[in-house]
């Protein structure tokens, strides 16, 4: 009897002992950790088998015992990094938490659709779809009908391991519904859109032509005045946009005569969709533009403009920044608003 109770005794001693080394015992994982993978639908079981299989850890049973005991057998599916020194303690509750490796994709404001696509498709764990190959597919996967130019939003977007390019998308276009939605509704009175689609179009022309946040608003007062006018708006970008693939970088006299739904130096009002893809302040402005009587502006080539409201002001200072550009000429600004170091 009394060697049956030192056997019982010691037996459970061993029992312990092991389930102990098994829970403190560090994995078995490089100096720089490891990466495991877990598809939705698995199970904490079939995790552990797995990675005991593969000599990462010890008794799987003892470990689905702790976690039973910590109530914490749920997991999350996605991709853990699991650092060097880890036990199966820290695995536990990193599955049970869902603490995934988290990536990010950033969307440019003034980017196309198509740019934005490829950006996320090119993305680090995205998962490319067949729907996510053209834009008119992609286009039809988020329910668009016609040009998804500028409906979706530019931002920076964190997601898991697996996530599709579509599921990005639907992301970016839920945020720009959301936000054209609270801009629209707070909007200044009397402003020439019917919808606020046709408000989207001015913000990318805004977004488009705007080297200076600054100006936004007095660019959007510029093109609301002439649209006020019956004057055509005459911007560039909205050519460049026409032109596609036809455009080299270097915007002729015969490009501005070329006959396109979105030259707005042959065509009067706005383009048919929007040409790019605006951020807030972009919209903003569109929806809130400066009140004044400029209706004209041209590059300064320091990335800010100058503004006229006269047709003779304007040829002049065409005649001062653009016939005698200087070999410093940008496009962007090279020192922020002074009022706003103020």
């Amino acid at each position: 009897m009394l060697l049956v109770l030192v056997l019982a005794v010691a037996l459970g001693g061993g029992l312990i002992w092991k389930a102990q080394t098994a829970l403190v015992e560090p994995l078995a994982v490089g100096p720089d950790g490891m990466r495991i993978d877990v598809e939705s639908g698995s199970n904490l079981s079939r995790v552990l088998n797995r990675l005991a299989a593969d000599g990462v850890l010890k008794s799987p049973r003892m470990i689905r015992v702790y976690a039973r005991l910590k109530e914490q057998t749920s997991i999350h599916p996605g991709e853990y990094i699991i650092p060097a020194g880890s036990n199966a303690m820290d695995l536990v509750g990193r599955l049970h938490r869902g603490d995934v490796t988290r990536y990010r994709v950033t969307i440019v404001e003034g980017w196309t659709f198509r740019q934005a696509l490829e950006q996320i498709r090119a993305a680090q764990r995205i998962k490319p779809t067949e729907a996510g190959v053209t834009v008119a597919s992609a286009a039809q996967a988020l329910g668009i009908h016609g040009s998804p130019e500028g409906m979706i939003f530019p931002d920076t977007y964190v997601y898991r391991s697996g996530t599709t390019d579509i599921g990005i998308l639907q992301q970016a276009r839920e945020r720009m519904q959301s936000v054209l939605d609270e801009e629209w509704q707070g909007r200044a009175e009397g402003l020439p859109y019917s919808d606020p689609y046709h408000a989207l179009i001015m913000a990318s022309m805004v977004e488009k032509e705007t080297g200076a946040p600054w100006e936004r608003d007095e660019i959007a007062g510029v093109f609301v005045r002439r649209l006020e006018k019956g004057m055509r708006l005459q911007t560039d970008p909205t050519v460049i946009y026409g032109l596609g693939d036809d455009y080299d970088g270097n915007l002729r006299r015969a490009d501005l005569r070329k006959a396109t739904p979105y030259n707005t130096y042959m065509i009067s009002g706005m383009p048919p969709t929007p040409i790019a893809l605006p951020g807030r302040e972009a919209i903003h402005a569109a929806l809130h533009p400066k009140e004044g009587t400029s209706l004209y502006f041209v590059a300064k080539g320091d990335g800010t403009h100058q503004f006229s409201s006269t047709l003779n002001e304007h040829n002049r200072a065409v005649r001062e920044y653009q016939l005698q550009r200087s070999t410093n000429y940008r496009s962007s600004p090279a020192q922020p608003d002074p009022a706003e170091q103020k």
